[in-house]
């Protein structure tokens, strides 16, 4: 049955709102928009832009911000009134989010930092549709030896961290070491590990080994067991949207095929696969890999 993406998450973002004096939980938010924990986390990043636990940090600030301004509350009543346990903590948080203390920005004459505004979804913003490929396999258990980043997903660092991670294993030729690949001309960009507290997950580049081939030092080996996959080929593009074109198709998946699709993201991993049709400067295409699971139904 088809689902509502949109308007899950906006149910989940009126809670926030409603509760930011309370502990909120990614597991609660999750049973409010009827999705598993790792499936939400994974559809409010696409739809609001940003890890949902790194959302609920940013408001919480915002609305202590607001409050240092337009009250005399005492710092420490403030921060345990918006779920701060101790004062260190929300001293140390908000300095790293607005630059200052709490003391020094309600002193402050000027205060030039924008604040973190409330999130609404458009629910008619994805319109239309790219032309994107899309097949349900069942991949059995592969082994991969590679080079490991640890990155999160907040304050977009992942989206600054990769792209130079790939242009270091790039200039370095690092694939070259890799040992016996089934295929050297498969790399796989994998992210699994994932930590959905804290928005850190694994980010690992590699190939596909036989399995038990020992990993040269500065490598890891992983495993992964069989499982079904929503395999999706992005639309042909050239070098200079090759990586808007990407990005797009990941958008998709989760606001329009993942909807009605009866499934959800199983949180293993998931990993795009670059071959020779990354080669040259046109008609660049890469295949995403996302794990399957049956969504389970809600007894009412």
């Amino acid at each position: 049955m088809e689902m509502d993406y949109e308007v899950c998450i906006q149910r989940t973002l009126d809670y926030i709102e409603e509760n930011l004096q309370n502990r909120i939980t990614l597991e609660e938010l999750a049973e409010l928009a009827c999705f598993s924990p790792f499936h939400y986390h994974r559809v409010f990043q696409f739809l609001v832009g940003e890890s949902v636990m790194d959302y609920v940090r940013k408001r919480r600030l915002s609305h202590a911000a607001k409050r240092l301004l337009q009250s005399d509350d005492k710092v420490i009543d403030i921060a345990f009134d918006l779920g701060f346990h101790y004062h260190e903590s929300f001293n140390r948080a908000f300095k790293k989010q607005y630059g200052r203390s709490p003391r020094e920005y309600r002193n402050a004459s000027v205060h030039p930092v924008s604040l973190h505004q409330r999130a609404y979804l458009n629910m008619n913003r994805y319109t239309g549709g790219m032309n994107m490929e899309m097949k349900i396999i069942k991949k059995p258990a592969f082994h991969i030896i590679g080079y490991d980043l640890k990155t999160r997903n907040t304050d977009g660092q992942n989206n600054v961290d990769i792209p130079k991670f790939w242009e270091n294993y790039i200039q370095k030729k690092l694939g070259e070491k890799i040992p016996s690949p089934l295929n050297k001309n498969q790399e796989l960009g994998l992210c699994t590990e994932y930590n959905t507290a804290t928005g850190e997950f694994v980010y690992m580049i590699g190939m596909e080994v036989e399995k038990g081939t020992p990993a040269p030092e500065g490598m890891s080996y992983r495993s992964f067991q069989e499982m079904e996959y929503a395999v999706f080929t992005t639309p042909k593009a050239s070098e200079e949207n090759f990586v808007q074109s990407i990005q797009q198709t990941w958008v998709e998946i989760f606001s329009k095929w993942f909807p009605d699709s009866g499934y959800e993201h199983n949180g293993k991993l998931e990993f795009e696969l670059y071959d020779e049709r990354c080669y040259g400067d046109e008609n660049k295409q890469i295949d995403i890999y996302i794990p399957l699971v049956k969504k389970a139904e809600k007894v009412k």
